[in-house]
């Protein structure tokens, strides 16, 4: 995540869980003591659904708007669909910012 132009990362909730941002947006949060690993990514709402119908590891995320936001445990899923659920979630919260500051974070670049 921290590769990705503009993210930084911060525990605003508490000592546990982990908050990836871009833009001051959120688009990953995931928990450093729940085993299995998981993670919450933002998903479009129809390929959502898909997710969810095709993986077991993937479904509406707890405390979160469950049309937009999904829980990934990664055991068992290719590294690439991972990594896509990521970038997605990373593209539509950067997507969703201000053209100042998608401008500001491209100039980082």
């Amino acid at each position: 995540c921290l590769q990705k132009p503009g993210v930084s990362e911060a525990f605003p909730f508490n000592n546990e869980t982990l908050v990836f941002k871009v833009g001051d947006k959120i688009f990953l949060l995931m928990s450093l003591e729940r085993q299995p690993l998981m993670f919450n990514v933002k998903t479009d709402p129809e390929w959502s659904e898909e997710l969810r119908e095709k993986y077991e590891q993937i479904f509406g995320a707890f405390h979160m708007n469950k049309k937009h936001w999904n829980t990934v445990i990664p055991d068992g899923l290719s590294q690439k669909l991972v990594f896509q659920l990521i970038d997605h979630s990373y593209e539509l919260v950067f997507q969703s910012l201000t053209k100042k500051k998608k401008e500001e974070i491209l100039k980082e670049i």
